[in-house]
């Protein structure tokens, strides 16, 4: 029987939307069906979904408020089924380089609901970024592209993994 797998995320300017997608297609290749939509575009109900996959953007030391509500609005439905979370956002090499504790929104939210794991991911902020703090930035000689796409790919083949190989502990 496929299980069925919804990724949603939280992005500002398409980095973790990129994640997010990255994410959903390794599941696939695991032979699962996927779905990966903006959290703010998930307003019904999930209960159709196996497991679950959330990831927002860290802007200001905070989680995208779309991936926070999402969490909380379906917060009962989360509470029946595997739920991993993501971040991105550093916008160096440091979540290539150690492990980054999640921020106080997202932990609270693992606090709150049966997350199997949080990691952070770096981020990506590059020229025609919408934002005024974000052109500060980038002017300032700091964004880039810090993401790890391998790294990604290997978190997303361990998700695939867990839900196919041990589908009683899901």
């Amino acid at each position: 029987m496929p299980r069925r797998v919804l990724v949603a995320y939280g992005t500002k300017n398409g980095s973790t939307a990129q994640i997010a997608e990255t994410i959903a297609a390794v599941l696939r290749k695991n032979g699962l069906t996927v779905e990966s939509l903006p959290a703010r575009s998930v307003t019904g109900d999930i209960s159709s979904y196996d497991a679950v996959v959330v990831g927002g953007g860290l802007y200001a030391g905070h989680w995208r408020r779309e991936a926070r509500r999402f969490l909380r609005r379906h917060r009962a439905e989360l509470a029946g089924r595997p739920l991993w979370l993501f971040s991105s956002g550093p916008l160096d090499a440091s979540a290539s380089e150690r492990d980054i504790p999640p921020v106080s929104d997202v932990k609270r939210a693992m606090d709150r609901l049966d997350v199997r794991e949080h990691v952070t991911f770096g981020g990506c902020l590059e020229e025609g970024a919408k934002g005024f703090i974000a052109g500060m930035i980038i002017r300032s000689g700091k964004g880039g592209d810090f993401r790890d796409f391998a790294a990604i790919e290997a978190w997303a083949a361990w998700i695939g993994a867990e839900l196919v190989e041990r589908p009683e502990e899901n």
